[in-house]
Parts: C-alpha cells; structure tokens; sequence
C-alpha cells in the first residue's frame, strides 16, 4: 500500500509506481522495504520512516537500480518518476538513470528528518496534490541518425524538427539511434584500420551531433543497434521500449537507398507511434 493509499487517497496513478518500487525492492534483497505490517497504524508508518538503502542489505546491488527503487518509494508522488514509460525506460537502459543522492545512501535517514516528516504530515500525498497525468507523462523521442549519409544541413533540419517535438512533449527523454548493418550488406567492418570499434566510434559521433541540443544528462541516451534491416531494427526498439515519436531523416537517392529501399518510408508505415521524416532544404545540403 503506498502513503497515498495509506491516507485515504485512491484517484493517484503514481501509487502503481510504489507498489512496483516495493516489488523491485524485494526481488534485489530479498526482503520487504517496511517488512509485513498486521494494522494500518503500521502501515501509515512509512509516511515517515524510509526503508534500509538496498546497497546497505547487498552490497553487489549497482548504485543506479538504487537510484531508481528509491525513487520509486518517495513518499511525495511528485519524487517518482512520471510514469511508468520512464521507469521501464530507465530499467532497460542503466546508463541513461541520473544519479543523485539517492543512489549512494548507505542508511536511514536520522531521527530530526524523520520528527519533521511526522509532524509535518500535511506535506504527504494526502493533501491537495493533483495526480499525475497518466501514459504520456514521460514521452520517449527516438531519433535515427544515418551517420554513412548524412549532410550537415540534414543534421541541423533534423535537430530542429526535434526541437519543436521537444516543445510539445515536455519533460520527454530522447534516444539517439543509428543501425550498424551487417558487413556483407554494406562492406562495414567491426573495427576500423585503426582497431577502433565502429560501436564505439558511432556512439561518439551521436553523442557529437547531439550535443548542440543543450540536453541535461540523463535525459539523453545513444544505443549502436545491429542488424541486417534498419527499418526492422528502428521498429523493434519503438515496439520495446515504448516510443512515442520517432525523428529520423530521409535517405538521400544512392546506391545504398536502391539496394535496402526506403527506411523512413517502411518506418512511418509500421511504427506503433508518430514519425517524423525530415529533408534539408534544396540547395542547402
């Protein structure tokens, strides 16, 4: 039961996210984060008293799934993560958690923090919080980027065109994607003649191209994906990670576009979301 149960509140979605804070918990240690309270004078007892740091039962739990199951169990709904998207986003993808304080806690809080969360009470989910808007309170932007192609005008058309996204889904993470093809498809190699990896090499040139847009870190993550179809790549990551809009451009005429079609085009057909193609201008490439 989550504080805002406990208070009587029933109309606040976020509840879902403690009850799967408790469950996430659990499964890390081994143990239930307020252990099994008879009455419901016990249960209200974690609108003041946190639970044990997961780190501090095992210490082989990694800082970020820390991070992201004490979030999870904020008394303030508005300490949780917006929605579900977010956090099943945030537990397939580590590196993209921001860490805080969260995530190195190795005990309790003391008991001046917990006397003035007792006596301040009219601060729990039991006031007048509003709930949170439900399903697309934490949108995911997925932008494809072909780094083989790509001009520097499509680049700038297409950080813009996620610009404008961005202002109509705020607070919405973004992935940057680009498709390592199979090498007998494409004549790519693992490494280049340096023995550089082309993953590694590709995840810096996404961070690269990204980095005009000014995002925090934490709110943009850059995944190398595999396969011998980009479009069926781009369409499972939408599929399992929940996208709600894909941004990506539009391949120019060539060789490459005749011999494995149009990505865009089968993209827009078959996403499970909205997609954006974007083209540079005429002239301008």
């Amino acid at each position: 039961m989550s504080p805002g149960q406990a208070m009587g509140r029933r109309d606040d979605p976020r509840s879902d996210l403690f009850s799967l804070g408790v469950v996430l918990y659990q499964l890390a240690t081994g143990h239930l984060p307020f252990g099994e309270p008879l009455h419901l004078s016990a249960v209200r007892k974690r609108l003041w008293r946190d639970p044990h740091p997961p780190r501090r039962l095992r210490r082989d739990i990694p800082p970020w799934l820390q991070e992201i199951i004490l979030r999870c169990l904020e008394v303030e709904p508005a300490r949780r993560h917006p929605g579900a998207a977010q956090l099943a986003f945030e537990l397939r993808n580590p590196e993209a958690v921001r860490l805080t304080p969260r995530a190195t806690k190795a005990r309790r809080d003391g008991w001046l923090t917990v006397l003035e969360r007792r006596v301040n009470l009219d601060r729990t989910p039991g006031t007048a919080r509003p709930p949170a808007p439900t399903a697309h309170s934490a949108p995911i932007i997925a932008v494809a980027l072909d780094l083989r192609e790509g001009s520097p005008a499509l680049a700038d058309a297409i950080r813009a065109s996620l610009r404008n996204v961005l202002l109509s889904l705020p607070g919405a993470r973004v992935a940057c994607l680009n498709v390592l093809l199979d090498g007998f498809i494409t004549g790519d190699t693992p490494h280049d003649e340096q023995g550089r990896s082309a993953r590694v090499q590709r995840l810096a040139e996404l961070s690269h191209w990204a980095a005009p847009l000014g995002l925090e870190e934490g709110r943009i993550t850059y995944h190398v994906l595999e396969g011998s179809s980009a479009a069926v790549a781009l369409l499972e990551y939408a599929e399992a990670n929940g996208v709600d809009h894909v941004v990506m451009g539009a391949r120019a005429n060539s060789v490459l576009r005749s011999v494995l079609g149009s990505v865009s085009g089968e993209v827009a057909a078959r996403a499970p979301c909205s997609v954006t193609v974007v083209r540079a201008r005429e002239g301008t490439s």
